[in-house]
Parts: C-alpha cells; structure tokens; sequence
C-alpha cells in the first residue's frame, strides 16, 4: 500500500499513523507518477484536482483551464490528498467511507 500526499498535511498524517503497512510518498519532492495520475483523474475525475487549496486560489483563470494532468505535474499540491493505491485499488481523501475500506 502506497499512500501519496504532502509530509506537512495533517490529514495525511493521520491516514499514514492508521495505516501502519502503508509506504508514503511525498509528492511535492516526487511528484505523482504519470500512469497513477492518469488511473486516478479516470476514477476520481474533477475530485482529484483540491479547489480549495491556496494554490488552487493562486492559479488564473487559463491556468485552470489547463489540462489536469499538465496541472498536477506543474503543481503536485493541487492534488485532493492523500491517494491511496492499495494494490491497483485507488483511495481519495480520508473521509468515514475511505476508512471503513481501509481499516474495517
């Protein structure tokens, strides 16, 4: 189990403590890998992309309008966190039904 997010977002530490197998990847010095990216806007669609972020907040209105892979790839930041690859399985966010799966 992979869990892709930010070390300094609260949530992500959270899901990372519940999940102890988990491995993190931190995506502002990574970056998402480009087949997973591409898994998760075809799952999750607009979701994937945080609109209210203060980078999100910070873009034009052409910059938003740019392609979502293009925009995760320039700002990784933008991305809903964490993601969660359990074994091809994808997770969004770490909300009651994300842990139900998870946890139990």
């Amino acid at each position: 189990m992979i869990l892709y997010g930010l070390k300094t977002c609260d949530t992500c530490r959270k899901a990372l403590k519940s999940l102890d197998k988990a491995e993190f990847r931190d995506v502002r010095a990574e970056g998402l890998p480009k087949d997973l990216a591409q898994a998760a806007l075809a799952q999750f669609g607009p979701a994937l992309i945080n609109r209210k972020s203060t980078t999100w907040r910070a873009l034009t209105d052409e910059e938003r309008g740019r392609d979502p892979l293009a925009l995760l790839a320039d700002h990784p930041t933008l991305m809903k966190r964490p993601l969660i690859d359990d074994g091809g399985t994808l997770y969004l966010g770490w909300g009651p039904d994300t842990q139900a799966a998870l946890l139990g």
